[in-house]
């Protein structure tokens, strides 16, 4: 029996990514809805190659373009076009989707997302933001309602590999490994004339805008500490960070007998993201040239991330600790902040620099009761991340 599949984010990177997989596995997958943001040409590509039921754009005034490339394209089934968050929900909601690959830009696709998890659907995270944002109430969701949150970013999806070597009660630590990023070695009295063309250049991945800023600064490998907190249910003593050039082993976990478990592979997205979607499974597919070559690989290289060139780290481990609001706070403030460096609004250097402000204005708003006080809590930090990028750049 085929596993019923929506996409938040299809024309994304993981978007694509997760469709190739299911390229090489159509006797296990149909896809039931795609959700996209403004990338038109590739959606409705999308949607005449895979016949999904509904689909998603982020604002009305798409629906119509996107129908009539649809009749461009001569495609003549039946298919309902939606909208915003209201149709990302009832997309990762409807009765014939089993598993929601969650790929959503920043925390675009949080509360279709949570309603999925609500309702019992099984959900694959590549977004990193909805765990920061909402990692206690969407994990406790999770456990309610006896459904599976897999991550499918290559760090998680390694420690979640691992940790099936032991028990939780095991488990000494988790060791994130990080690529370090295009400036691992440039010195900080260059930071500040760092370009967007520059950062967006990772040696090793090739992902989205934010993602690959996020990687040069470390706030990427930040956010992964808080999801992994969430994840795999230990405390923020147990989450470690290695820098690891070659992205080559994708995380490890200690056990307390001293064994360390780590996963290797090439670095490309397709592994973990059919690794959640075939779990507990590890399913064979054609040769795709996805076999890791030791020799060729050659040295594998380890180091402690340098905090003080790069300060989003012990940010990341400060809103961790402080909880409450704070990592929602961290993730808004980086997401404006990125948006301004792309633009040139705002120097490389400065994006830690507005982060620590927006978290120190925002430290007195503690609680979390519910994803409307997470969705408050984002739009109050975007608005006080956007003044001091106007302050900063007037």
């Amino acid at each position: 029996m085929t596993q019923g599949l929506c996409i938040l984010g299809s024309t994304g990177s993981i978007g694509q990514n997760c469709l190739k997989v299911v390229d090489s596995l159509p006797d296990r997958f149909r896809v039931v809805a795609l959700s996209a943001g403004r990338n038109l040409e590739v959606l409705a590509s999308q949607v005449v190659k895979y016949h999904p039921k509904i689909v998603v754009v982020s604002q009305p005034e798409l629906k119509e373009p996107l129908r009539e490339r649809l009749k461009e394209l001569g495609y003549t089934r039946r298919v309902k076009i939606t909208f915003g968050v209201e149709g990302q929900v009832e997309a990762s909601t409807h009765d014939a989707v089993d598993f929601v690959v969650s790929a959503g830009h920043g925390t675009t696709g949080l509360v279709a997302t949570y309603e999925a998890v609500r309702v019992g659907k099984h959900v694959g995270l590549a977004n990193k933001e909805t765990l920061v944002a909402a990692g206690e109430l969407v994990m406790r969701a999770a456990a309610k309602c006896r459904t599976e949150v897999l991550p499918i970013d290559s760090e998680h999806c390694a420690v979640h590999q691992c940790l099936r070597s032991g028990q939780a009660r095991e488990v000494k630590r988790i060791i994130l490994t990080a690529s370090g990023g295009p400036f691992l070695k440039t010195p900080k009295r260059l930071f500040d004339s760092i370009s967007p063309e520059q950062a967006l250049k990772h040696p090793i991945w090739r992902m989205g805008g934010r993602i690959t800023i996020d990687s040069a600064t470390l706030v990427n490998k930040g956010l992964e500490i808080i999801e992994a907190r969430w994840l795999f249910g230990v405390g923020p003593a147990q989450i470690d960070v290695v820098i690891h050039p070659e992205s080559i082993i994708h995380s490890m976990v200690e056990f307390c007998d001293g064994s360390v478990m780590a996963q290797l592979g090439v670095p490309d997205m397709r592994i973990p993201i059919q690794y959640a979607l075939t779990y507990p499974d590890r399913v064979a597919v054609a040769d795709n040239g996805l076999g890791l070559d030791l020799v060729s690989a050659g040295r594998l290289n380890f180091a402690k991330p340098d905090t003080k060139r790069f300060p989003s780290l012990d940010l990341a481990r400060e809103a961790l600790l402080q909880g409450g609001i704070l990592p929602c706070v961290l993730n808004a403030a980086d997401e404006v902040a990125v948006e301004a460096f792309l633009n040139n609004r705002l120097r490389f250097s400065s994006i830690p620099r507005l982060i620590e402000e927006v978290m120190r204005q925002m430290s007195s708003y503690r609680a979390i009761k519910s994803l409307e006080d997470v969705l408050a809590g984002d739009r109050e930090a975007r608005l006080r991340a956007a003044e001091v990028v106007s302050a900063i750049s007037a």
